[in-house]
């Protein structure tokens, strides 16, 4: 048997009213409708992922190949991944002086950088080191080797992390809805506001079915990367 919702309603009689919502043209149409919808919550998250991936990812190459502050890198992380979401975003968006969107990229971005962070230096951590002395043995640059041996090799790991992010942040990137922003959580802080379940759920079923999406090009583009590798130098 169905459950109810807080107001009564069978949960059954939601997902009927959640799948006409979800196939009513009237919401893919408009300023409003899915299609706008979903094309501000992917800009939410490739703003957001970029920016993190300019922060964490060289970075990340750094720690890697140095093998410097990696002690600190994961404490970081661990803090970073640590911090709520919703607050970080409620205090930048007090803190921005009504400026809407940098709070949301912000918070957005300290959920990011951890997975892309530890991508990047777990992935140069895992070469394996007599490649690398090869490397060294024919005269290869530190910047060659990073570039011509380390990232290759690496690249599964790279977009492992830069897969993780992105879901990361499509998963959240909702909350962007709280402080007035649009995306697909804007249904979610609407339908509540009304009780309007089904809009609530349909959001839900969007964001669902967009990270496996992203999730299954992302599977792609690992296999893809994990057939490519440098090949190993000769002393």
């Amino acid at each position: 048997m169905g459950g109810v919702t807080p107001d009564g309603r069978c949960t059954m009689s939601v997902v009927s009213d959640t799948i006409d919502w979800l196939t009513d043209g009237a919401n893919w149409t408009g300023d409003g409708g899915i299609p706008t919808r979903l094309a501000e919550h992917l800009g939410y998250t490739a703003l957001t992922v970029a920016v993190a991936a300019a922060i964490a990812i060289p970075l990340g190459l750094w720690v890697g190949h140095t093998g410097r502050l990696r002690g600190l890198a994961v404490v970081s992380s661990g803090t970073l991944r640590a911090l709520p979401t919703l607050g970080v975003l409620t205090w930048a968006a007090l803190q921005s002086g009504g400026n809407r969107l940098v709070p949301a990229v912000l918070a957005l971005t300290v959920l990011a950088i951890p997975p892309l962070l530890a991508g990047a230096y777990a992935g140069l951590e895992s070469v394996d080191r007599a490649t690398i002395d090869a490397a060294r043995a024919i005269g290869m640059t530190e910047w060659q080797i990073l570039v011509k041996v380390e990232i290759p090799l690496a690249a599964d790991l790279i977009v492992g992390g830069l897969r993780s992010a992105t879901l990361q942040v499509v998963a959240t990137a909702t909350i962007a809805a709280y402080i007035g922003l649009g995306g697909l959580g804007r249904y979610i802080i609407d339908g509540q506001a009304v009780s309007d379940y089904a809009r609530m759920l349909g959001a839900s079923v969007l964001v669902v079915a967009l990270a496996l999406a992203l999730d299954g090009l992302f599977v792609l583009a690992q296999r893809a990367v994990s057939r490519t590798s440098a090949p190993v130098p000769q002393p």
